[in-house]
């Protein structure tokens, strides 16, 4: 399969089979256009919807009228299961909820944890399941910090984690660049392009491994 940074919290993430899901498109234009990436155009089947902030629903940018999922659901046969978490620590009172997505493409088993702000418990770690990939948000403020991002990669543990939702020279919000993140972690990859292709055999054998991507937006 293949893995897109789009950039922000936006992935777009195509089967071997060319079944493509998109997570949390965004809306350039949103809270006064804070996000200077390019809109997320993709050919769609289906769109993960973490929460509904501007900058994290805006499925209308895609074509291809995908299914729409902000809980659980199946696209085209893959199953998405939907962990229930919130935007903050305080039990959603500032931010509200978030959902963390876990679904399996072409036997790797993904997690996307979406604006999460607030590490898991024992019981939504059981829920997730297994985790070879883990698209974690570490630019805090809104989101994990680094140190909290650090502590969920480690509890989680997934054989590979991409770091996203963090301060680029396309993103105008007050939160951090990925390097405090990427100091907390002992093994990272700068891959310097925008998607990569991955197999379940592609994957480290003993993780954590960040790997790094550039935004494609």
């Amino acid at each position: 399969m293949k893995i897109k940074w789009n950039g922000h919290a936006s992935f777009t993430i195509t089967s071997d089979k060319g079944i493509v899901i998109v997570t949390d498109p965004y809306d350039p234009s949103g809270y006064g256009g804070v996000l200077k990436y390019d809109p997320v155009t993709d050919r769609a089947d289906g769109v993960l919807i973490s929460h509904d902030h501007a900058d994290h629903n805006y499925a209308d940018s895609l074509s291809g009228s995908p299914q729409v999922l902000k809980g659980s659901g199946e696209i085209k046969g893959i199953q998405v299961k939907a962990i229930q978490t919130y935007h903050d620590e305080s039990g959603g009172s500032e931010r509200g909820p978030n959902t963390v997505f876990a679904f399996t493409v072409d036997d790797v088993n993904i997690c996307f944890l979406g604006d999460l702000g607030h590490e898991l418990t024992t019981e939504q770690i059981k829920a997730i399941g297994p985790v070879d990939v883990l698209l974690v948000p570490v630019g805090g403020t809104y989101t994990l910090d680094a140190d909290g991002a650090a502590r969920v990669v480690n509890s989680l543990k997934p054989k590979v984690a991409i770091p996203m939702h963090f301060k680029t020279e396309k993103c105008d919000l007050p939160i951090a660049r990925v390097e405090g993140f990427l100091e907390k972690m002992d093994k990272v990859k700068k891959l310097d392009v925008s998607e990569i292709e991955i197999s379940s055999g592609d994957l480290p054998d003993e993780g954590p491994e960040v790997w790094v991507l550039n935004h494609a937006c």
